[in-house]
């Protein structure tokens, strides 16, 4: 045989080498998700959702810009997680709408199905599809819900539950019950309680307190008792209704998003040999969105993202950990831009880009909208306002026609639907450039980063229904 066709017999063998050597390496993987690298290609045990309701890409570059000009810290969702994870869009529309709700859109996520605005993971031909915390549970692995809302919200409910309307709060609670996820945070003792029990809302004289007390759950009410906590149950309600936002928060009273997600940590990792799924949300970037906040969102970006550093560090301890941090709509059109100092004239010399000296503006405010509005009351008060104007929004003023549609308790427009928020609202964006478009949801695509085994799934452009296929499969291992 010639020195040539040896060489080639040479060559063939190391191919027919090399190719079972992929092959075997192939076999031996088949349980692994396709990726570039170990970590991405191995199914996670644990998986932590930090989910920041209201939240897109303009909230998150302003928790960056604040943080940095106003705490001179790090905002770690950008500068770590974005930045060295695994990052993608998600559309957000659901079924028969173009603008989502906060329910269709963690039905979706949670599922893979599209569903109706103001259903909880309930399709529109009536069928109730698993969840992520059911498929968890049907796992064998611990689950955990956490959130500044009621824990019977949208985001908590639709991550867990169903019903044809998300207003079913009472029959939301009794399925908690009924499911007994080992850890259960936030706001909304009102379902739990009876009425005719301070802040007890049920008319069927059930005390789900209680029953979850009897199986068990381990019951804290503020922040010194989350804080003692040793159980591996947990149930922690710290508000009749809704948390309260950053800036207003009583920390005897209500833990911060940190304080929670570490205690629900805390007691899931105790005793969980097939790891456990844990939701920490941060409403309260939808609702000051919602109010046009600009000093309430940026404190409620800055409690999530203390609450993501927790995460992380436990994926430091725990490698086998998905840490994944998404939104599930945009709220308010949020747009900080350059504008007019006043309408005198469309000159450039009248105009100003917002900068650091305005941030600062926003930094010195000292009280939400929404607790102006319930300071003003039903009936508001040109003194009262004065009063509070001056105390807690130092600098500003507050021009005559937005005087006029508070007092009167008009609207700006017909998109602006939570008054005296918006006009307030307005009144801070004039001086410092801090707009919105509305009051309500807008179709901007969320931001979804993730860190961990599976990450690699959630990056490029995709449906919110490919987020619930996304955590299905890694749940199932399949």
């Amino acid at each position: 045989m010639s020195r040539q066709f040896r060489g080639m017999g040479l060559t063939l063998r190391r191919l027919l080498f090399a190719t079972l050597v992929a092959c075997a390496f192939a076999l031996a993987g088949c349980d692994r998700l396709p990726g570039s690298g170990e970590e991405q290609t191995r199914y996670p045990k644990n998986i932590i959702i930090l989910f920041a309701d209201g939240a897109a890409p303009t909230q998150w570059d302003f928790g960056r810009y604040s943080s940095q000009v106003l705490r001179n810290r790090q905002f770690v969702t950008t500068d770590v997680l974005f930045r060295q994870g695994a990052v993608g869009l998600l559309v957000t529309s659901p079924h028969g709408a173009y603008v989502t709700d906060s329910a269709a859109a963690g039905s979706a996520m949670a599922t893979g199905f599209k569903v109706a605005n103001g259903a909880v993971s309930v399709t529109p031909d009536g069928k109730s599809v698993a969840t992520v915390m059911e498929a968890a549970k049907a796992k064998g692995k611990r689950i955990g819900l956490v959130t500044t809302a009621t824990v019977h919200d949208a985001t908590p409910a639709a991550f867990s539950l169903h019903a044809k309307s998300r207003r079913d709060s009472r029959a939301l609670v009794d399925q908690f019950l009924a499911l007994e996820p080992e850890v259960l945070m936030g706001g909304g003792a009102d379902y739990f309680l009876p009425q005719g029990v301070p802040g007890g809302k049920r008319k069927d004289g059930k005390d789900v307190i209680a029953a979850f007390r009897a199986k068990g759950w381990q019951v804290v009410r503020n922040t010194a008792e989350l804080k003692a906590a040793t159980g591996a149950k947990l149930l922690g309600l710290f508000a009749d209704g809704d948390m309260d936002f950053e800036i207003d928060r009583d920390p005897v009273k209500e833990p911060t998003t940190a304080e929670m997600a570490a205690a629900a940590l805390k007691a899931l990792a105790n005793n969980s040999p097939n790891g456990f799924v844990l939701l920490v949300e941060n409403e309260n970037i939808d609702t000051t969105g919602h109010a046009n906040d600009a000093a309430g969102l940026m404190q409620a970006l800055w409690a999530f993202d203390d609450a993501v550093k927790v995460a992380l560090d436990f994926r430091r301890g725990s490698p086998d950990t998905l840490v994944i941090i998404t939104g599930d709509h945009e709220t308010g059109g949020f747009s900080p831009t350059y504008a007019l100092k006043d309408l005198s004239t469309l000159s450039s010399e009248n105009q100003f880009y917002t900068g650091d000296e305005h941030l600062k503006m926003v930094g010195r405010i000292t009280m939400s909208l929404n607790m102006v509005r319930e300071k003003l009351g039903k009936k508001p008060s040109g003194e009262v306002l004065d009063q509070l104007l001056t105390k807690h929004f130092p600098g500003f003023r507050l021009d005559s026609d937005l005087r006029e549609l508070i007092l009167k308790q008009q609207t700006l427009e017909r998109n602006f639907s939570y008054m005296p928020q918006n006009a307030l609202g307005r009144m801070v964006a004039r001086q410092t450039g801090y707009y919105w478009g509305t009051s309500g949801h807008t179709p901007e695509p969320v931001l979804v980063g993730a860190m961990g085994p599976g990450a690699e799934l959630f990056r490029g452009y995709q449906d919110n229904t490919d987020f619930g296929k996304h955590l299905h499969r890694l749940i199932n291992g399949r």
